[in-house]
């Protein structure tokens, strides 16, 4: 627990302890306390045995005493959205008083509801907020959803909530389509990519972390064969996996190498912006749909007009952003894209199958050409707490491309099987390589493993 002592000077009568919500301490420590007549200057002294909670350590003065009502001392706090205001201690470390559109006040100034809800998310190191009616704001923790404290949402509830966070043409929109995505970046300097859409008539969200930094291609575990993409000058290179299985944190890590160290021009469309790139080599401009061009269809025509190295498309999610994406990797640029595929073999389909039958054969011809990898994730629960990716690579080796082109994908697991020297890797030997550092348990292993005798074959084996 951290306590606030107000060393004033003269005798002290008595001390009252009060709880004072870690948001409310400024960057400095410093917090200042009105008792009575009397106003004195706090430092925060951190304790992290007892958690996230702040008290108040309030000496009173003797003189003062005779003349102090109950409940007349203020606190002058730190709010989330960079404002101070003045708070009574009854009223510290409790939910203010709604006042309307989703912002709350304690005598003075407002501060938005759910960035209560989005530190008690960052504190816990969770991946999702889940905000809906009937239920209590909800978190992601390790792939767990987790209900934070404070009952259940009602109707009105979610909508204030959520119509605090979005501007006047967001709310147009969001009446227009039911459904909207964009970012929104809290006090602390986290962003988060949000998705407010209806449930039964009522508000709904789901709000996903995005981290303030870039991890590497180290860091993150991907296999060193990210290392030899990266370097390629063109060409298609795709992530794919469900949702939250990381797919932007690993393309984000390595555009990011790209941009420490080549001066290149790299051009992401994405609906958000996820990550933010820092200053490097590169020439980085980010597109968000609906805020820096109308739709993904003219994002990715006016492409070629923009001179891009490399160019990041959030997610291939139908037959135009796919078609334009083949078109733009045939061009002579290197393409990062995500697909919601659960391994190679199934990219390969999933492809050609948007493409009517009489174009599927083109189609497989052109992919062929283009595609330079396929790497498939999940997020596998850690032993210790926390989550790590695994991985399935496949490289376009021409027994690959022969593969694609003569539309025989079903032979691809077992090219990637017998192809783990040309840098390929199968979902079991990167479960299997976890296993043996001690980093999760065999039946984790198993419950994500596909081929569970292949699982076997790798743990036998030196």
């Amino acid at each position: 627990m951290a306590y606030i002592d107000l060393n004033t000077p003269g005798p002290t009568a008595m001390n009252d302890l009060t709880a004072l919500p870690s948001h409310a301490i400024p960057s400095d420590n410093q917090v200042s306390m009105t008792v009575g007549p009397t106003t004195v200057t706090a430092q925060a002294v951190t304790d992290n045995k007892q958690g996230q909670s702040v008290a108040l350590k309030q000496p009173v003065h003797s003189e003062d005493l005779l003349t102090q009502q109950p409940n007349t001392s203020t606190v002058q706090t730190h709010e989330p959205d960079g404002q101070s205001i003045q708070k009574a201690p009854e009223d510290l470390g409790k939910r203010p008083t709604v006042v309307k559109d989703g912002v709350k006040e304690f005598n003075g100034p407002v501060v938005r509801e759910i960035d209560l809800y989005l530190n008690d998310m960052i504190s816990k190191n969770a991946s999702d907020l889940h905000i809906a009616a009937d239920f209590p704001p909800t978190c992601r923790i390790d792939g767990t959803l987790v209900p934070l404290p404070g009952g259940d949402l009602t109707t009105e509830d979610s909508k204030r909530i959520l119509e605090s966070i979005m501007t006047d043409n967001q709310k147009q929109q969001f009446l227009k389509d039911l459904d909207i995505d964009f970012s929104y970046e809290h006090s602390s300097g986290n962003r988060f990519r949000v998705n407010i859409f209806h449930s039964k008539g009522s508000y709904t969200a789901a709000l996903r972390l995005i981290p303030s930094k870039i991890r590497s291609i180290s860091e993150l575990g991907i296999p060193n064969i990210a290392y030899q993409l990266i370097k390629r000058p063109h060409g298609l290179v795709l992530f794919t996996g469900p949702t939250g299985s990381g797919k932007s944190t690993s393309i984000a890590a390595m555009v990011d190498e790209i941009n420490i160290s080549e001066p290149k021009h790299i051009i992401t469309i994405e609906d958000p912006i996820e990550y933010i790139f820092p200053l490097g080599k590169a020439v980085v401009n980010q597109r968000e749909i609906g805020k820096d061009v109308t739709s993904w269809k003219r994002a990715l025509r006016e492409l070629l007009r923009e001179d891009p190295n490399i160019v990041v498309i959030g997610e291939m999610r139908d037959f135009e952003t796919i078609a334009a994406t083949l078109t733009v990797a045939e061009t002579g640029h290197l393409v990062f894209a995500t697909l919601h595929t659960n391994s190679a073999s199934q990219t390969i389909d999933r492809i050609i199958d948007v493409f009517p039958d009489a174009q599927q054969h083109q189609i497989r011809a052109q992919l062929a050409n283009v595609l330079e990898a396929v790497i498939s994730q999940r997020l596998v629960p850690l032993v210790n707490g926390g989550r790590k990716a695994v991985f399935e690579v496949m490289t376009t080796i021409p027994a690959v491309r022969n593969a694609i082109r003569e539309d025989k994908t079903y032979q691809i697991d077992n090219i990637i099987q017998t192809n783990l020297d040309q840098g390929m890797m199968t979902l079991e030997k990167s479960l299997a390589l976890l296993v043996r550092n001690g980093e999760i348990s065999i039946e984790t292993a198993r419950d994500f493993s596909s081929k569970p005798d292949q699982l076997d074959s790798f743990l036998k084996s030196n």
